[in-house]
């Protein structure tokens, strides 16, 4: 039975690292789960030590060991035997490059569908996914390719808003979607803003958190997804 635990973000605004985030969490990997093998690989400017450090500190106050990945010496092990995986954000393209060059996409599917719980948030979301092509971030590095771990069987576009900035002359999020679901005819994007996440356990899909999040469909009208709104028939 697949459980997962899909979030916008991290952090709000004025709070500390992964505040917003805690109780869900708790609720979510309950007493049973010590310890998470975490996935860094998202990070770029910060080092894997710091971004392993910070996540070490949120997931402690919630009585969670935090083992990192790139610490490991055979990480397709650590996966395998994990109680619980955790992917954190920075930029999609990179992190999905390193999972390639670890060959681990296959192993964390395989966990995942034998009921190892999954948290990602932000890049670690959109690695949930069927593909990267709905990420907000730039290609900062090429992966082998843009197929993800596909753990559900639509896309996320994390960070959502439908904000147009004073004098900004580019596309807007809902004007990017739309491109993506015009390219991709059949497609269907899940727009998270922030606050916001997916919860998934088995054939149970809901969403969760605070805001309004936008189901977008191919030839339909965006629907509004407000906070406990089952969205099961996504699967």
């Amino acid at each position: 039975m697949s459980k997962l635990l899909l979030l916008s973000n991290s952090t709000m605004p004025g709070t500390s690292f992964f505040t917003w985030p805690r109780p869900y969490v708790r609720e979510f990997l309950g007493k049973s789960v010590k310890e998470v093998v975490f996935i860094p690989f998202a990070a770029v400017t910060l080092s894997f030590d710091v971004y392993e450090e910070t996540v070490s500190r949120a997931f402690e106050a919630m009585g969670y060991r935090v083992r990192s990945i790139h610490k490991a010496g055979n990480k397709k092990d650590l996966v395998s035997s994990a109680e619980a995986i955790v992917t954190g954000g920075g930029n999609t393209f990179a992190l999905l490059k390193r999972m390639y060059d670890e060959d681990l996409l296959d192993v964390v599917r395989s966990g995942v569908s034998a009921g190892t719980p999954y948290i990602g948030w932000s890049a670690g979301a959109n690695l949930a996914c069927p593909t990267l092509k709905t990420t907000n971030d730039m290609p900062v590095v090429m992966p082998v390719s843009f197929e993800s771990l596909n753990l559900v069987p639509f896309q996320i576009n994390p960070h959502y808003h439908e904000m147009k900035f004073q004098n900004q002359g580019g596309e807007t999020r809902k004007e990017r979607i739309e491109e993506y679901l015009l390219l991709n005819p059949g497609g269907k994007v899940v727009g998270l803003p922030e606050g916001t996440l997916i919860r998934r356990e088995g054939n149970n899909l809901r969403v969760e958190g605070e805001g309004v999040a936008k189901l977008y469909e191919s030839g339909k009208s965006v629907v509004d997804l407000r906070p406990s709104t089952d969205i099961s028939f996504l699967l």
